[in-house]
């Protein structure tokens, strides 16, 4: 029985998850072939850099914002609606033919609402737990289990490749907006009345990176996130080359992973200590690529499976880390930290490198998966050799890194 939290708190925690996992499901997973069935497969690339771009910047000033000026429900509050906004304008759009370079730029606008939110809800969940390392993982694999119910609804109804789709998500995105009344206004401390430009950015976030435990941490998520982000653009095109059909159907396999390591994640805490965990879940990411590079179909299919345990292991353990290891006061932004430098950083260069990539191991005659694959398994490799070398494990029961003064 949990003793912090009623029931009812935790199905509400459990509903924001979910809700919101959907609704960014079905945007990301149909937009590659909504965009190419309406004759915008020039921009293509720049629309998933849009994405990168924005975490530059939303997730941070957000997260400021959520730390110092507005309580967190309120700012969710305010992007899920923008984000609703958004949708709606790109898919009307789209149906009606507008310059393609305009559709660009309102995807990009699109994505400075939307990249901020996940890292924002991440935090409001943590702040509502007394032991995050027991009752987190349950309660996560519910946005894992929204992903797969956003992408099966969009194959449901048939609007794989529509720009319905974005109307669909519109609605989902007001649900979010809806269900935040719902949920209790967390405090926030009193800012100082007059903060420089960088603290209102967020850019005080920085100086999180003077502990070198915490510093490591980022380092590694930001630079696995870089040969992980070749997954969802290439793995699919793989399946297909070796015969498989509905391959988004097959990629699933990595949330069945997902899922596990989800409910699975609070007993390791509790038994591991948290390097371990970390190097397993990098081990893994080194073995996804190994067996991908076999180029069999067997190995590939054990190579998509195990993508979501790795991830589990290093992001969501990173979470938790930050949430067991920073002031309340530094919570927002220390997670807008991570996901600007995971999907800022990370997915950027991972976007343009996977794609440099790829072209390099492409040829007439076809692609050559074994060495397309086999250097991302090697620079895995060589971020799990940085990990053991420069991690100092120092413990979820240590002091916060960041006191709760000035923030």
């Amino acid at each position: 029985m949990l003793k912090t939290l009623r029931k009812a708190e935790y199905a509400e925690l459990m509903i924001l998850f979910f809700i919101q996992a959907a609704a960014m499901a079905i945007w990301f997973v149909p937009l590659g072939a909504i965009l190419d069935a309406h004759g915008l497969r020039e921009i293509k690339p720049f629309a998933f850099a849009a994405s990168a771009v924005a975490a530059f910047i939303s997730p941070l000033l957000f997260g400021a914002m959520a730390d110092r000026h507005v309580p967190p429900t309120k700012v969710l509050r305010g992007l899920a609606l923008a984000t609703a906004t958004m949708m709606t304008l790109i898919s009307t759009a789209m149906r009606g033919h507008w310059n393609a370079w305009l559709i660009l730029v309102l995807i990009q606008i699109f994505y400075f609402s939307y990249s901020p939110m996940f890292s924002i809800s991440t935090a409001l969940v943590l702040a509502r737990l007394d032991d995050a390392k027991k009752e987190f993982g349950p309660i996560r694999a519910l946005a894992t289990f929204g992903w797969m119910c956003g992408a099966l609804l969009i194959s449901a109804l048939s609007l794989d490749r529509s720009a319905y789709a974005g109307y669909l998500g519109a609605v989902l995105w007001l649900l979010v907006a809806l269900f935040t009344y719902y949920l209790p206004a967390l405090e926030i401390p009193k800012s100082a009345e007059h903060l420089a430009w960088h603290e209102r950015l967020g850019l005080d976030a920085l100086t999180l990176l003077k502990d070198p435990t915490v510093r490591v941490v980022f380092i590694v998520t930001t630079l696995f996130n870089i040969p992980l982000a070749a997954f969802y653009p290439y793995a699919p095109t793989h399946l297909h080359d070796l015969g498989f059909r509905h391959t988004s159907a097959w990629m699933s396999c990595a949330q069945i992973t997902e899922l596990i390591a989800m409910f699975g994640l609070a007993w390791l805490l509790a038994n591991w200590r948290l390097k371990w965990i970390f190097a397993a879940g990098l081990g893994l990411g080194v073995a996804r690529f190994v067996f991908s590079a076999m180029d069999t179909k067997s190995s590939l299919l054990v190579g998509i499976t195990l993508h979501g345990a790795s991830f589990v292991l290093v992001f969501i353990t990173a979470q938790i880390f930050l949430d067991q290891n920073i002031a309340p006061a530094w919570r927002n932004r220390a997670q807008a930290l991570l996901t600007l430098l995971n999907g800022g950083i990370g997915n950027l260069i991972g976007y343009l490198g996977s794609g440099w990539w790829f072209t390099a191991c492409t040829t007439r005659s076809g692609t050559d998966w074994r060495l397309f694959w086999g250097l991302l398994a090697a620079s895995v490799t060589a971020v799990l050799i940085y990990f053991l070398l420069a991690y100092r494990d120092q413990g979820f029961k240590r002091s916060k890194i960041i006191s709760t003064t000035a923030p």
